[in-house]
């Protein structure tokens, strides 16, 4: 069987499925909306989680990244002097493959890594907030880094951060990463809570498929 033919039913690696149980989300924070952003989503028509290949998938994530791609383009040409700036990433089903097979380190979500390697090539620092929590930063780091991320800052949820809203958590961490003197120009991720609560300039949503993708 080869990765195009493997479905959601699969799985997910042994870093993802630690990573998971501590990632449950509230209902306030799938109802929370992003404010002070527009946002390029994912098309709401497609099939739920279990009904879709590795191909769709990946088809699906092009679609948005196709429309990330000339937005950065546009933006870090923009660039003003002295501008610090930087791309907020989530990391489970955004930046790597982990709900599509069983290896590690998990494979770079190639279209989303295409566009993160090219504002990190044009000066862009790249932040990485995840759920995923902190017993496997060092893990979560070095997969990052093997597969082709410049990581400037790695955010997981500490022993407190695990009993706090996902969103609250994660606005926080952009908050955080302002405060540092960066422009937020992207926030990538595939869930609301990666997006919500503003803090960045433009949210591109990747597909979840009504929340079964982590």
């Amino acid at each position: 069987m080869t990765r195009g033919t493997w479905t959601r039913r699969i799985g997910m690696t042994a870093i993802s499925a630690v990573a998971v149980t501590a990632m449950a989300v509230p209902t306030a924070a799938q109802a929370a909306t992003n404010t002070g952003a527009s946002t390029v989503a994912a098309s709401s028509g497609t099939a739920a989680a279990e009904d879709v290949d590795y191909g769709t998938w990946q088809k699906d994530c092009q679609t948005v990244m196709g429309q990330a791609l000339p937005y950065l383009k546009q933006r870090i040409a923009a660039t003003k002097p002295g501008e610090k700036q930087a791309i907020v990433l989530d990391i489970d089903n955004t930046t790597l493959e982990t709900d599509f097979g069983f290896s590690y380190p998990a494979p770079a979500n190639k279209p989303v890594l295409d566009v993160a390697k090219y504002a990190q090539e044009h000066g862009v620092s790249l932040f990485f907030v995840t759920a995923r929590p902190g017993i496997i930063s060092g893990v979560t780091d070095y997969n990052l880094k093997y597969v082709g991320y410049k990581v400037s800052g790695l955010y997981v949820r500490g022993f407190l951060d695990l009993f706090k809203d996902v969103a609250a958590y994660k606005t926080a961490q952009r908050v955080d990463i302002e405060k540092k003197g960066y422009t937020i120009i992207a926030n990538i991720g595939n869930s609301a809570t990666d997006l919500s609560g503003g803090h960045a300039e433009k949210t591109f949503k990747l597909p979840d498929y009504d929340g079964q993708l982590s």
